[in-house]
């Protein structure tokens, strides 16, 4: 492998990085700020389909997943464990106060289980990698962060529901990485 490939493998790694670490505080945010409906004592809804409204913070959460996955193939598993190390962090900052407990143990949680289907997967198929990692994902992202956050697991489907359209969203575009890769000869790191 050629150090301009390297050097570019790792330039699309640190994009992913912060595409990812971006994708905690916006989360946050948009939970508070962005929505159709923002009722007093709840996170502001989305429309997802199918009558259901989402928080809106979970565009952004399907978006994660991804991006810790392509973290991971860019830079390899010490990366990828450096990313949800500093994606707890963010979380445990920018969480509003109420919330912090359920969003950090629902993104350790959730970022491990992706990590763990992802990295035995990503050799066979990256798309299927990315899918089903996102799938465990983000069900352990909404039934561990509604438990925590609200004892109840209200708007779970809601939460999955939005979240796997993100998730299946972004498959062409891993798709489309994946013929890069094969083009450029380039292999995970």
């Amino acid at each position: 492998m050629t150090t301009q490939r390297i050097s570019r493998q790792h330039l699309e790694g640190a994009i992913f990085l912060a595409l990812f670490a971006a994708c905690i505080p916006l989360s946050n945010w948009m939970l508070s700020n962005i929505g159709t409906v923002c009722p007093a004592n709840g996170p502001c809804l989305i429309p997802i389909g199918f009558g259901l409204m989402a928080p809106s913070g979970v565009v952004v959460v399907g978006a994660a997943l991804l991006f810790r996955d392509l973290v991971q193939r860019r830079l390899g598993l010490n990366w990828a464990f450096l990313a949800i190390a500093i994606g707890a962090l963010l979380s445990w900052m920018v969480a509003p106060p109420a919330l912090v407990a359920a969003s950090v143990v629902a993104f350790l949680f959730s970022e491990l289980a992706d990590l763990a289907v992802f990295t035995p997967l990503q050799r066979r198929g990256l798309v299927r990698a990315v899918f089903l990692s996102s799938l465990v994902g983000l069900v352990l992202d909404s039934l561990i962060f509604l438990q925590l956050a609200f004892g109840n697991l209200n708007f779970l489907v809601e939460q999955m529901v939005g979240k796997t359209w993100i998730v299946l969203a972004t498959l062409p575009l891993v798709a489309l990485l994946r013929r890069h890769d094969e083009r450029r000869n380039l292999q995970p790191a």
